[in-house]
């Protein structure tokens, strides 16, 4: 093996997926190679420990719209010729780092999800599990995680419409913090994350960037809390105000028939972002 155990820890891929990775490529991987396999095969992006335990849930009605892992969000058609879009999703590690920004971010990816489908977001909730708040640092997560899903969603004007808030020793100092959003659609104007042909026009739009949030995906499944001083940057920080304009934007545009497909930037960025939209990615 040319690449050290240690170097495949900081990318949390192990010794059987490194040599998987080899008989793929036919060859060593570069370090650039094996950073894009640690973000794609992260459990933040592939879900790769916990898809075999999401295959056991019911999937199948007349009225889901796309089929489930298919798009960037689920979607049900709720009659009149409507349709709501919706999707949970975890950022408990993010959170245990930096609580604010890591549940107000966790909020702004979520909500992408359900825009980027054409839909306009109507309502958040949330589903959360701390320890003890006899714990000073229970207490501090605790308050972090609240004030940032409910500052995000101010800022953005979608309202907090309902949620849940557990407390168990199990879950000192490791909350879990899961963030819904709900968008509501005509049923036939879903927009798919699909691409167009050669000639096409790629716009990359949103906020600056800068360096943090580098290694979220890849580094986060990998490191301790002990680490919670180096592991700051890693914990992407939220902009809600750009992501209320680009809300209004993207609905916008997608009316005049010009967009052929839209992609969510999130974890592992423009990796993750053009390999969702390969015809045959999801469904892997």
């Amino acid at each position: 093996m040319a690449v050290s155990k240690q170097a495949l820890d900081e990318l949390a891929i192990t010794e059987a997926e490194y040599e998987a990775i080899v008989e793929r490529l036919g060859r060593e991987p570069n370090h650039l190679e094996l950073g894009l396999f640690g973000s794609l095969w992260s459990e933040h992006c592939g879900y790769k420990h916990s898809k075999p335990l999401l295959r056991l849930l019911p999937s199948d009605s007349p009225r889901l719209l796309v089929t489930p892992g298919s798009e960037n969000a689920g979607v049900v058609d709720i009659g009149d010729g409507l349709a709501i879009v919706m999707k949970i999703e975890s950022h408990n590690h993010p959170s245990a780092i930096e609580p604010y920004e890591g549940a107000a971010t966790g909020v702004g990816g979520i909500v992408r999800d359900i825009f980027a489908m054409g839909a306009r977001p109507i309502a958040l909730m949330n589903s959360l599990r701390f320890g003890s708040l006899d714990d000073a640092r229970n207490r501090y997560l605790f308050g972090g995680v609240v004030a940032g899903i409910s500052g995000y969603g101010n800022c953005i004007g979608i309202p907090n419409v309902g949620g849940e808030v557990c407390f168990s020793d199990s879950y000192s100092g490791n909350p879990l913090v899961n963030a819904m959003c709900v968008g509501i659609i005509r049923a036939g104007e879903l927009v798919r994350a699909t691409t167009g042909g050669p000639g096409s026009l790629l716009m990359l739009v949103g906020s600056d960037t800068g360096r943090d949030g580098i290694h979220g995906a890849s580094g986060l499944a990998s490191r301790t809390f002990e680490e919670e001083r180096e592991l700051r940057p890693t914990v992407q920080v939220g902009n809600p105000f750009m992501e209320k304009s680009l809300i209004e934007a993207c609905l916008e545009v997608i009316k005049t028939d010009h967009i052929i497909g839209l992609q969510d930037l999130g974890a592992a960025g423009l990796t993750s972002a053009s390999v969702k939209q390969h015809p045959t990615a999801r469904a892997a």
